[in-house]
């Protein structure tokens, strides 16, 4: 895949104000996410728009964090009807029954431990590596785990950033 520019960039860079906040929205929950991004439009690059994601996500608030992780079903239970989420977490789909149980044990006591739900780009990765994640992630300190998600939506950002200007092509 080229980092050039796109006929799917082209095609985000001229989208209305209004459908380029809808697209935003599903790649990131955060409304200043979506605003920033959206500001400096027109991007002359993928590598440019995916630079720009990162720049903002380092600047988000702990409650702009907080609405972008309200976006994302917990690990193991994808949105009913969301095939981004589906696809996401497809190293789930297979888990034994026992994974699942654990996982979601995991994640209740990750969401009360943080509140929040437990977040990881989980594009690629098998049911025990996110279950190991979440292990080696609950005895983190809220700073620690603030910054590891932001890290994490990060990469979401990308992939569906990445995938938002090629779909199509």
């Amino acid at each position: 895949m080229t980092l050039s520019s796109t006929p799917g960039l082209t095609r985000f860079n001229t989208l209305a104000d209004d459908e380029a906040t809808t697209a935003l929205h599903e790649v990131c929950a955060s409304a200043a996410w979506g605003r920033a991004i959206l500001s400096r439009r027109p991007y002359t690059t993928t590598e440019a728009l995916l630079a720009t994601s990162d720049a903002v996500m380092a600047e988000l608030t702990r409650e702009d964090l907080a609405d972008a992780m309200a976006g994302h079903p917990p690990i193991g239970r994808p949105a009913p009807g969301d095939p981004t989420s589906s696809r996401e977490q497809r190293g789930m789909a297979d888990a034994t029954e026992e994974l699942k149980a654990e996982m979601l044990e995991l994640n209740l006591a990750y969401q009360e431990r943080f509140g929040h739900v437990f977040l990881i780009c989980a594009t690629g990765a098998t049911g025990e590596q996110m279950r190991d994640a979440v292990k080696s992630r609950i005895g983190n300190s809220p700073e620690q785990e603030r910054e590891i998600v932001r890290t994490e939506l990060g990469k979401i950002n990308r992939i569906r950033l990445t995938r938002l200007v090629t779909e199509g092509e």
